[in-house]
């Protein structure tokens, strides 16, 4: 049976089936005493532990400056990650190429950034790189896989509310044909249509395609209507894996009172 360090550590480690009639689900990534320091000595991030199941979604939430995006950041390497720390597969994503990872492990920012040009110069790019050319038909599938018809595939971004900028971003990121998406407070910019939209193309993307989403999201509310599991993180420690209905439970006291505040 392979191993993994760090694999006698059962503090704050994720349990929760999110199919209490299921076989225990598939690890997706396996998070082993992930640690951050800042420059001047303060801790981030304590020694963090958690399974991330495949195909599910897992939500992220707790108090601003708790780690939450520091601990996003690092399963794509947006900052580097001690070796042996974050496995994805049951490989150490350190030991992947950098590229191959961030086109395995997409992430979708809070405020949308699109390049110069078209909404099809924008979702075709990505795969260029790769030497690959998108047709006409596998970008109008994207559009609407991000909810968005295929009138916009010569807009420029100028043209984009935020929110529709916000999908193109998405279309971009679903062209690399990830296996994980990351999303760092997507919708914290957006009216709620536009919130809902991105909310059904994250389940869609789950029930359709299997994929594996973590979200990291102030909204407590946002968490309990898409999240299979959610994972509350108090001063750059996990403190509470829960599911979304059973948030009350939380015994943490830091938890127990952002959940109050926050419902």
């Amino acid at each position: 049976m392979e191993t993994f360090p760090g694999d006698d550590v059962r503090e704050h480690l994720l349990v929760v089936d999110v199919d209490e009639n299921a076989c225990e689900p598939e690890t997706k990534i396996r998070v082993r005493e992930l640690s951050k320091v800042s420059e001047k000595g303060v801790p981030i991030l304590g020694k963090i532990n958690v399974d991330i199941p495949k195909g599910v979604i897992m939500g992220i939430i707790g108090p601003s400056g708790s780690g939450k995006s520091t601990m996003l950041r690092a399963l794509n390497r947006l900052w580097e990650p001690p070796s042996a720390t974050v496995f994805l597969d049951g490989v150490d994503i350190c030991d992947l190429d950098v590229l191959a990872l961030r086109r395995k492990v997409g992430m979708l920012f809070q405020l949308p950034v699109l390049f110069e040009g078209t909404v099809a110069d924008n979702i075709q790019y990505g795969p260029q790189l790769r030497g690959k050319k998108l047709s006409e038909t596998e970008v109008y599938k994207l559009l609407t896989l991000a909810d968005l018809d295929s009138s916009f595939y010569n807009k420029t971004g100028g043209e984009l509310s935020v929110g529709q900028a916000q999908r193109v971003a998405l279309a971009r990121t679903l062209a690399n044909e990830p296996e994980v998406l990351l999303l760092d407070e997507p919708t914290s910019a957006l009216d709620p249509i536009s919130t809902q939209n991105i909310e059904d193309v994250m389940v869609k993307l789950k029930k359709n395609r299997g994929m594996t989403i973590v979200m990291v999201s102030h909204s407590i509310k946002q968490i309990q209507r898409i999240a299979d599991v959610v994972c509350l993180l108090v001063d750059g420690e996990i403190v509470e894996v829960l599911k979304p209905d059973h948030l009350s439970q939380a015994k943490h006291p830091m938890a127990q009172r952002f959940l109050q505040l926050g419902s």
